[in-house]
């Protein structure tokens, strides 16, 4: 419970993921859907007081969905957002070594979160300084839904205060991994632009342009 809302959490310090808190977009496959702004929260199992507001916070809405929104009828099976990030995803995929510790859950709303520092509560941060990977604590609303005949509960997301930078987390490689080794090979020497590096076949010195022999026609290359 957060400011005498039952289902209101503020969360401890978190990291975030698959951060969407800039611009919104499309949530899952279908093209539809309204986009909605979303993230997803890393909370450590050592963070047993965010874990038991959560659980209780669950329940609440639970309680107050089978009264308003479920006819008076409780899911035998109640699904819930919150997941084992040491354990698998719905498909069956594990979670990726990020998750493991943690409980993992995704919150997502309609409208646009404030995302500030701590040191700065009234001012929110500039996009360049939100991105997956930070630490932050956030405010979550949870709320029992019924949709298409699907009952369970979903979880809303309110605001973010960042705590603290952290080693950022990216689904592509970086810069360094994709271009490793390239300037070392070339020696600092610039192709010609639009021309292509030769194959590197005889050649010890690594990938150049080869010279011709004046007398065969033929390419080598100086020094082999």
């Amino acid at each position: 419970m957060y400011n005498n809302i039952a289902t209101k959490v503020l969360t401890g310090e978190v990291r975030l993921s698959y951060v969407n808190l800039v611009a919104p977009r499309v949530q899952g496959n279908d093209p539809t859907a309204a986009p909605k702004y979303s993230v997803t929260l890393l909370i450590p199992k050592s963070d047993v007081a965010t874990k038991h507001n959560i659980d209780q916070s669950i329940e609440a809405a639970a309680a107050d969905a089978q009264s308003k929104t479920w006819g008076g009828v409780r899911p035998p099976v109640l699904p819930i957002p919150i997941h084992d990030g040491d354990g698998v995803r719905d498909n069956g995929t594990p979670f990726g070594p990020e998750c493991k510790g943690c409980w993992v859950m995704t919150a997502s709303t309609k409208n646009k979160p404030q995302v500030v520092h701590q040191s700065d509560i009234n001012t929110e941060l500039l996009p360049q300084d939100i991105y997956s990977g930070m630490y932050a604590r956030v405010t979550i609303n949870f709320f029992g839904y019924n949709r298409a005949g699907k009952r369970g509960v979903g979880c809303g997301l309110g605001n973010v205060m960042k705590t603290r930078d952290g080693e950022a987390l990216a689904g592509g490689a970086s810069a360094a991994s994709d271009f490793a080794g390239i300037g070392q090979e070339i020696g600092g020497d610039a192709l010609p632009f639009g021309s292509a590096p030769q194959p590197n076949t005889g050649n010890p010195m690594g990938v150049g342009a080869p010279a011709i022999n004046p007398l065969t026609g033929q390419p080598y290359y100086p020094g082999a």
